[in-house]
């Protein structure tokens, strides 16, 4: 049997997949059940070769409906993948980038809440739409600045309690519930606000800023990720895309 180009290319093509879904899934739940299924399925191997029907057909019976269940479990994980093929360099051709004094105007709310500790919890749209997070809340169409920031996460006003959502130079919705991170363990220990922006950066590219009402700190969740301790400065240097140091 010939090794053809045709056979370095599909190989290459299945290895890109499984390395793409190894990174979508890296740092999830996806990943401990898939060591599930792995033995489930290694134990199916072990009792085909040594013949034990009942067993085999046991395990043939999960895998029928486990699929259907895997679906419904992974809603939001299936969800997030289908939003990250569609990040395309040809889709962020026609995504407007507004920078300079949007990401001032944050810097400046991020500073003036951490100092007077109030809590607050920003979101910034990038390519994948918010537009079901925006629905959970009030509807805005206000140009962002760092007095009516820090005016919606007033103590006892009405859209504190929640987070804004900035599209473009423009805020876009206020008081609006975010899904809570299903990560590991150890995010049982952040607050509400950190685990809504852990989840929003689960499932989407958006940047989100917390301000802790307990310590004043500022952490920034993306990429499925947190960074914690961040300054002002560092905020904004985030924001415009340049690379940022933590400090813890």
């Amino acid at each position: 049997m010939q090794f053809t180009w045709r056979d370095g290319l599909e190989i290459g093509v299945v290895a890109l997949v499984f390395y793409r879904i190894l990174l979508l899934i890296h740092g999830t739940r996806a990943l401990q059940i898939l060591g599930g299924v792995a033995v489930l399925v290694a134990a199916y191997a072990i009792a085909s070769l040594l013949q034990l029907t009942m067993i085999t057909y046991l395990l043939g019976l999960v895998f029928t409906y486990g699929v259907f269940a895997l679906l419904i479990i992974f809603q939001p994980e299936l969800r997030a993948a289908l939003a990250h093929i569609g990040q395309t360099p040809v889709t962020r051709l026609f995504r407007r980038v507004e920078q300079g004094p949007v990401e001032d105007e944050i810097a400046d709310a991020v500073e003036r809440l951490s100092r007077s500790g109030v809590g607050a919890i920003i979101a910034i749209e990038r390519d994948v739409p918010l537009s079901d997070f925006i629905d959970s809340g009030s509807s805005l169409q206000a140009k962002v600045s760092a007095d009516l920031l820090t005016t919606i996460f007033t103590p006892y006003s009405p859209l504190h309690d929640g987070a804004v959502i900035i599209r473009g130079d423009t805020i876009v919705g206020a008081g609006c519930i975010l899904p809570l991170s299903q990560g590991a363990v150890a995010h049982r220990s952040l607050g509400t606000r950190h685990r809504a922006a852990l989840g929003l950066a689960e499932e989407t590219d958006a940047i989100v800023i917390v301000v802790s009402e307990e310590t004043a700190v500022v952490s920034v969740a993306r990429n499925g990720a947190l960074q914690v301790r961040l300054t002002p400065v560092q905020v904004r240097d985030l924001l415009a895309g340049r690379a940022v140091k933590t400090n813890g």
